[in-house]
C-alpha cells in the first residue's frame, strides 16, 4: 500500500537520522505501519502531482489505487527485509520503524485539535523511522 502524507519531518533522534510520519488510525496504511518493520518516504517531481492526488484520495483497502496511476512499483531489498518505492521517485528514504505512539489529544493545543479533529475522532499515530538507506533515481 502507499499513501500521501502531509505531516512529517526529518531530523536526528537518539543520534540517528530519522523520518517521522503521522498516520490517522482510520487509514488502511495505519494497519500496515503497525505490522511492518520498514517503511519508505518518497519524494516526486511536480509532474507526478496527479498520481499523488489519486494516492491520497483513494484507499488501498477499497481499490487498486496504484493501478489507477502511471507509477511503477519497485521492490527495495534491505538486510532487514523487503519494502517498496516507485521507479518515478526522485528520492526515497528507507526507514526502519523504531518508535510508534498514538498522539494524545488532551496534550494537543485546543486551537490545533479543533482545527484538525472531530470531537470523537482519535489523533494520529506518530511513527519514527531510522533512515537506513537513501535511494536516488
Amino acid at each position: 500500500n502507499t499513501m500521501t502524507v502531509a505531516w512529517g519531518g526529518l531530523g536526528t533522534l537518539w543520534s540517528l537520522p530519522v523520518a517521522t510520519v503521522y498516520v490517522r488510525p482510520s487509514r488502511y496504511t495505519h494497519d500496515l505501519m503497525e505490522r511492518e518493520a520498514l517503511f519508505t518516504v518518497s519524494f516526486y517531481g511536480e509532474e507526478h502531482r496527479k498520481e499523488l492526488a489519486i494516492l491520497g484520495r483513494y484507499s488501498g483497502r477499497d481499490c487498486d489505487k496504484v493501478g489507477m496511476t502511471e507509477l511503477t512499483p519497485k521492490a527495495v531489498e534491505t538486510t532487514l527485509g523487503q519494502t517498496m518505492t516507485f521507479a518515478e521517485a526522485e528520492l526515497t528514504l528507507v526507514c526502519r520503524k523504531i518508535y510508534a505512539r498514538d498522539m494524545d489529544k488532551a496534550l494537543i493545543s485546543p486551537v490545533v485539535a479543533e482545527r484538525h479533529y472531530e470531537p470523537d475522532e482519535p489523533a494520529h499515530t506518530a511513527y519514527i523511522g531510522e533512515v537506513i538507506d537513501i535511494l536516488r533515481r
